[in-house]
């Protein structure tokens, strides 16, 4: 089943390999006979759906969950049952390919106004006039 993210960003669910392994943690007596965290494996380098810049800025914003080969490796434990785990580092690799796709506004540097410049060159003279004022004079 394929999930749009973005416009132009598809989430292929064949792309994704989820196995279960041991959780440390909450569970009770379950904790050491069920599989319950999720591991979630996606190969962006042969994902489909995804743009080139986006796959590069995810596997930078990835850091130590990128491994050489371009896949990104996320774990889940935080829940006690399987399917919400899973639930979760699905949602998890979602927010990182959004993050990825985000480009931040592009600012246009100004020059300080007329008005904001004499404010500053006041504060300075002011600043100067409290200080000399504060000295010591020889002819006193």
């Amino acid at each position: 089943m394929k999930q749009t993210i973005l416009p132009g960003v598809v989430l292929d669910e064949d792309d994704l390999e989820i196995t279960y392994i041991l959780a440390s943690g909450p569970g009770g007596q379950n904790v050491n006979k069920v599989a319950t965290a999720a591991q979630l494996r996606f190969n962006l380098i042969s994902a489909q759906g995804i743009p080139e810049r986006i796959r590069l800025k995810a596997l930078e914003l990835a850091g130590t969950r990128a491994t050489r080969d371009g896949a990104i490796v996320i774990t889940g434990r935080r829940f006690r049952s399987q399917q919400r785990n899973r639930e979760d580092v699905i949602q998890r690799l979602i927010e990182l390919i959004r993050q990825a796709a985000h480009r931040p506004a592009f600012r246009v540097a100004t020059r300080p106004g007329r008005a904001a410049r004499q404010r500053r060159l006041d504060g300075k003279a002011h600043r100067s006039g409290i200080k000399q004022n504060r000295r010591v004079r020889a002819d006193d």
